[in-house]
This record gives C-alpha cells, structure tokens and sequence, in this order.
C-alpha cells in the first residue's frame, strides 16, 4: 500500500533536479554571453597597454632625431626660412613701403614747433631739447613778445631770460646757447639765420639735428631730424642698427631719395608720438605692423592698443598752439597763468 504513493514523489524530484540543471545551464550561458564584451574590452586594454611603451620608445626616438637634426643645424624648413635674413634690395623696397604707408596715415604731418620765421624756428628747435614742443609752444610766445629779433636776444640780461625760458627745463644752459647763437647771427650773419648746415652748426647750441629741422623746414633744403624717435623707429623698422644720431641719419640717407627727407622725417617722428611709443607701443593698433619687424614689442590686443594712441589718433589735443588748416586734431591750450602766492 505505502510503495505506490511514493514513484510520483520520485519521478516529481527527477524532473526537478532536471529543470535546475537547465536553469543553470542557462543562467551560464547568458553569464557568458554577457560577459564576452567586457572581456574582449579588458583583452584589448591590455594589449594596449603591451603597445604603449613601444610607441612611446618610437616617439622618443623620433623626437631624438628631430632634436639631433636641430642641433646639427637642420631645423625645419618652416623655422629656416622665419630666420632668412632679409637682403638689402628687400630691406629698401619694405621701407620705402611704410613711407608710403606713413603719408597716408599723416598727409598733415608737419613740424609740431609754431614759428613764423628761421630765427623763431631756431630757437624753438634748441629750447625743445629734453622737453616736448607742447611745453616749448606755450614758453614762446612771451619769449618772442619781449626779444622779436637775435639783436634783441642777444642784449637780453641772461637772469631775465632764464625767467622766460624756465618752463622748458635746463634754463641755464639753454640760456647761454640762445645768447651766443643771438651774438654770432648778429656778428657774423648780419641778422639773418644762415641757410647752409656748415653754418647753422657754427652757432653754439646747434648741431646737425636742429640745423636739418631749419634747413628742411625754413629753407625747403631736405634734410633728415634724427630725434630720439626717429632713432628709436628706424631701428625697430630694420632701416639701421646704430644709436649715434650721425649715423643714423647716414644709413637712412641711403635709403630714401633726397626729395623725401624732410616729410620722412615728419612722418617717423609723427608716428612716434603717437603710436609706437618707447616704453609700450600700440602694435595693435599701427596700420604698418605687417611691415613691422618689431611686431609684438608692445601691445597687440586692437582694442587695448587703440587706448595707447595719443594727440589726434586718441582724440587728444596736439602739440602746436597755432596748427597748420589741415590738422585734424584740436589745437593745444596755452600755458595756465601761474598760481599767485597766498
């Protein structure tokens, strides 16, 4: 009686166990299948990982080469040519070029000293040492009011035209130098400023900077004005190497025809002034910066180099108390009375 209840409960456990084992094979099966990916993305992380330092020992060797090659002289054609040094012929061609480029950014350039005739331009030009033509144009003047002639410089008691000359700093010596060049015009010249350099070079206080500015600018004679700025510009354009104004102007002379000399060098000094400053030049802002060999010594953002321009080109007032008709820019105001003591 109890053997026949107890085969359904056999065959029942049978099909169980069989059912398990299906389920696990299954469960491996998918296990397995799921995780292939995953084993063929960590297969391939570790042979990368095996290829790795093969790569980079080939880069090293590579950039070994490159460095080597360098070394020996053999840098890239790119880097070669940036250090091709420019030739004479190129050289002229480029600054004849941004002389070009200067008359139409300056068609009113001029000299920034106001005067009405030689004597007044001589002796503007020998007070602008160390001080700018703005402060030089609003000394002169009374200076001219009270001594219209060299006669009447010359007879000037020295202690009263220190006074007058104060302003323009280094009152004394420019004092004794206004005086002897105001005796030699009028022993010597007979009054008169005389027009040739060998002359004008003769008077104390001039040498060939201030005798080219009147020459060039009082006499129509060309000539070339070797300021601190055009020195600075010529050689930051590649037209020159020295710091000796002498020559300076010699190798400048050699590049530009005659005709050219004296509105050249109202354009440099313009340009100076206004743009490519000593200490921080308006880079991004000069409209020659393409011809510029110097590009990047100073500020070549546009718009905070638009802040560094000064007189007309940023809205300021000029110079010269009395401009030419064609400036653009305001005229400059004239010196403020001094404050009386309280």
């Amino acid at each position: 009686m109890n053997a026949t209840p107890e085969k359904p409960a056999a065959a029942k456990k049978a099909v169980t166990k069989t059912a398990a084992a299906k389920k696990a094979v299954t469960k491996k099966s998918t296990a397995a299948t799921e995780q292939a990916p995953a084993r063929k993305a960590a297969a391939k992380k570790t042979a990368a990982r095996k290829t790795a330092p093969a790569k980079q020992a080939t880069a090293k060797k590579a950039t070994a080469k490159k460095t080597a090659k360098t070394a020996a002289g053999q840098a890239p054609a790119k880097k070669a040519a940036a250090r091709k040094p420019e030739s004479r012929v190129a050289m002229v061609r480029r600054a004849r070029r941004i002389n070009r480029e200067l008359a139409e950014l300056y068609p009113y350039a001029h000299p920034e000293l106001d005067f009405t005739n030689p004597f007044e331009l001589l002796v503007a030009t020998v007070l602008s040492a160390q001080t700018t033509d703005l402060r030089v144009n609003q000394t002169t003047p009374r200076l001219f009011a009270v001594c219209p002639t060299p006669e009447d410089m010359a007879a000037m008691p020295p202690e009263k035209l220190e006074e007058l000359i104060r302003p323009t700093g280094f009152f004394r010596a420019k004092t004794k130098s206004l005086i002897g060049l105001s005796a030699a015009l009028r022993d010597r010249f007979g009054g008169e400023v005389p027009g040739r350099l060998e002359d004008l070079v003769t008077l104390p206080g001039v040498g060939r900077k201030t005798a080219n500015v009147v020459l060039g600018n009082a006499f129509g004679v060309p000539g070339i004005t070797v300021d601190t700025h055009f020195g600075r510009l010529a050689r930051r354009f590649g037209w020159t190497t020295a710091e000796d104004a002498e020559k300076v102007e010699a190798d400048v002379a050699e590049i530009f025809p005659k005709s050219e000399w004296t509105m050249l060098s109202h354009r440099v000094v313009f340009h100076g002034r206004r743009v490519c400053h000593s200490r921080k030049p308006a880079c991004g802002a000069c409209a020659i910066a393409p011809l510029c060999p110097a590009y990047g010594e100073g500020e070549t953002d546009p718009e905070k180099a638009k802040k560094l321009l000064k007189y007309e080109l940023g809205g300021q007032p000029g110079q010269r108390l009395k401009p030419p008709a064609d400036y653009p820019g305001q005229p400059a105001p004239p010196m403020a009375p001094p404050v009386a003591a309280s």
